[in-house]
């Protein structure tokens, strides 16, 4: 029986993507059509159908469809918002279904391991969902459960992605995504493994150790597997909770958010590569006893889509922020080349720092000010992506090198966060602290000494 059922399962699995396969290639041929008849590919039809092939199907296609809509211009703005209404959780697995999940991982007396377990979710995931839980001591956990039959789903899913990819090409073949590729596969890989989540979450506790304004959860090891990952529960309210809140909280919770990206980057060569506003709350203090709660921080929730960078990036960063501040063309240039830009002449240099301008501008600019002045959350970078791209056309098809894949969508996915919050903060000031005294040797030294103690070297 429990064959039978599996069979019938994966039957009903290789069904499903062979049919999203079919749609997927059918809006293709179509864009193909479109392009040898001169008609415009963003048409909105085309749009439309790209998300109805992918809207049936949960889980790891619509992670990576979200992903690539983050990144700005990289698909038309029809087509980002078409993918950006996907919902990216799988329907939730039923309180008897998640009794024999927590089997699988613990053994058929995990419910004795805690005090209490909610099998209804409190909420769900693109991989997995995650129940309340007491342990057998009194502390407050949650369980991130893995769905069933995640690791088929995403090389099946891996498969879909080089079809997504072949679109963007037909309509913007300036812009080589073989590196996005490959870059996206690994992170997605990485994520089925909740030990290594469990490793990356040690991480951020240990980096972020003496910052008071983020919160990393505990991990309860003895609780978690490769598919079951345990931590302390973090109260907390939805960052959107507070966009019309007091401008002294909101610049509270926009400079936790900068330093728990910028610190880590600056000091390990470590960025959380997700920018989802779901892998954040604000936790709440009273600053003196009997006066009103306010916020006083984030918690960090998530740590599947963790990057850990060679420190010659992160020189690479600091290079270009140098270059741009002083002008220095052959630093600029040593920066592109240290990220593994080629074929770096005049055209290709001036066309890469519209875009660096634009995500450096605030770290440029000595006073306070919003992230990007009068721009909505959703066109963040829109408008320079176009010029970049523009700029390109003539010069042939350039590769972006896979290291800088994801440092651009968090980049964008934190501007996109103060944009929300419309935090007014002196930036460069905020980047000034996580860079100072920066250096190469020390920055490898931290890192090799970090990723050793939680057993990612």
């Amino acid at each position: 029986m429990a064959e039978d059922s599996e069979r019938n399962r994966l039957t009903r699995r290789v069904t499903r993507y062979a049919r999203v396969g079919a749609s997927v290639g059918g809006v293709a041929a179509r864009m193909a059509g479109a392009r040898l008849l001169g008609r415009d590919l963003s048409d909105k039809k085309n749009a439309a159908s790209l998300a109805a092939a992918l809207g049936g199907l949960k889980g790891p296609l619509m992670k990576l469809a979200q992903m690539l809509a983050t990144v700005p211009d990289l698909l038309p703005p029809q087509y980002a918002a078409e993918l950006q209404k996907l919902q990216s959780a799988a329907p939730p697995m039923g309180p008897a279904f998640v009794a024999r999940r927590m089997q699988a991982e613990l053994g058929p007396d995990w419910a004795k391991r805690f005090r209490s377990f909610d099998r209804e979710p409190a909420a769900a995931a693109s991989l997995g969902q995650v129940h309340k839980a007491v342990s057998l001591d009194g502390r407050r956990l949650a369980c991130k459960l893995q769905y069933p039959d995640m690791a088929s789903a995403v090389e099946a899913d891996l498969g879909q992605l080089g079809m997504i990819l072949s679109l963007q090409r037909r309509m913007s073949p300036e812009i080589d995504t073989s590196e996005i590729a490959k870059e996206m596969t690994e992170r997605l890989r990485e994520e089925l493994d909740y030990r290594r989540e469990a490793k990356h979450a040690v991480l951020y506790g240990l980096m972020l150790a003496e910052e008071p304004l983020v919160r990393v959860p505990e991990i309860d090891n003895g609780l978690s597997t490769t598919r079951l990952l345990t931590m302390a529960w973090l109260d907390g309210r939805r960052i959107l909770e507070f966009v019309d809140a007091p401008l002294e909280d909101r610049n509270c919770i926009a400079t936790a958010m900068f330093r728990a990206w910028w610190n880590p980057f600056a000091r390990f060569g470590v960025i959380h590569g997700d920018p989802h506003l779901g892998n954040y709350t604000v936790f709440e203090e009273a600053p003196k006893k009997g006066t009103p709660i306010v916020p006083a921080g984030i918690n960090l929730l998530d740590f599947g889509c963790i990057r850990i960078f060679p420190p010659r990036f992160v020189a690479g960063v600091i290079d270009l922020y140098e270059g741009l501040r002083r002008n220095e063309r052959a630093r600029i240039v040593h920066a592109y080349e240290s990220w593994g830009f080629r074929n770096l002449g005049k055209d290709m240099i001036d066309a890469l720092n519209i875009w660096a301008r634009f995500i450096y501008a605030p770290l440029l600019d000595d006073r306070v000010r919003t992230i990007a002045d009068g721009v909505a959350p959703h066109a963040y970078g829109r408008r320079e992506a176009w010029e970049v791209k523009q700029k390109l056309k003539p010069l042939g098809s350039v590769l972006i090198p896979r290291e800088f894949v994801l440092m651009d969508r968090a980049a964008v996915g934190l501007g996109s966060v103060m944009l929300h919050l419309k935090a007014e903060l002196n930036f460069h000031r905020l980047f000034g602290e996580a860079v100072e005294d920066f250096s190469e040797t020390r920055l490898a030294g931290a890192q090799a000494k970090a990723l050793k103690t939680v057993g990612l070297e």
